[in-house]
């Protein structure tokens, strides 16, 4: 019986090949871009965060998927805030292989009044 499930195991991929892995710097360069075109010029109004974090994360999750990495699960997390002086920290735990996961990440910081 183990042997037979040894045998159906054989074929399915656990991880990525090489063209298939997760690139920091391509999904980077995708976030930097879609955050330029959606929030350059943009006035920060607390009552549309919550529907611009929804649209860009959407936006960004697409984009991401477009690049053939269907061995990953994407997870696009979004934080929208004003500027005034303060600062703020955030955490996230995942379960992590670090020969395989890896994660990108960009800030914008707007200058409009």
């Amino acid at each position: 019986m183990v042997e037979s499930q040894s045998q159906q195991l054989q074929g399915y991929t656990i991880r990525p090949n090489h063209k298939q892995k997760f690139r920091p710097s391509a999904v980077s360069a995708i976030i930097k871009k879609i955050l330029a075109d959606r929030l350059t010029g943009v006035v920060y109004q607390p009552d549309l965060a919550s529907q611009t974090t929804r649209e860009l994360a959407d936006e960004i999750k697409a984009s991401v998927k477009n690049l053939d990495l269907s061995r990953y699960k994407i997870a696009v997390h979004v934080v929208i805030g004003e500027m005034r002086g303060e600062g703020v920290r955030m955490g996230c735990r995942c379960l992590w292989d670090a020969d395989t996961d890896s994660m990108a990440q960009e800030t914008f910081m707007n200058v409009s009044e």
